[in-house]
Order: C-alpha cells, then sequence, then structure tokens
C-alpha cells in the first residue's frame, strides 16, 4: 500500500459522476426530524426514586462506617 507523505496538503477533491450534489461548507446534511419523547411513566419515576434512595443509603453507610 503506498501512503503519501504526512508533510503536505491533502489531495484535490473531485465531484463523483452520479452522485449527490455537494454541500456547502458549514451546511448540515439535511435529514427528516426527530420523533417526540413519549413521556416518562409513573414507573419510571419510581424506579429512578429507588435508585437514587438507595444510593444515598449506600453512600451514608460508607461515609459512617
Amino acid at each position: 500500500m503506498h501512503e503519501r507523505p504526512h508533510d503536505g496538503p491533502l489531495p484535490a477533491a473531485y465531484p463523483v459522476p452520479g452522485a449527490r450534489p455537494l454541500h456547502p461548507d458549514g451546511d448540515r446534511v439535511p435529514c427528516p426530524p426527530r420523533p417526540e419523547r413519549a413521556p416518562l411513566t409513573r414507573r419510571q419515576y419510581v424506579y429512578g426514586l429507588v435508585v437514587a434512595l438507595l444510593v444515598l443509603v449506600l453512600l451514608v453507610v460508607g461515609i459512617l462506617r
């Protein structure tokens, strides 16, 4: 495999025939909008609260031990 030396400019880029048109620099590629996230359920809130309390209890036990 022939490698380009590291001390020079990159080779010029040329458009590929039949490819999509180029995007100007700084523009983003268009994509479909993201769907809205579903709101959290009561069960997810309870799980989060249980995990937070468990971490808090383990932290207090670790500090006081």
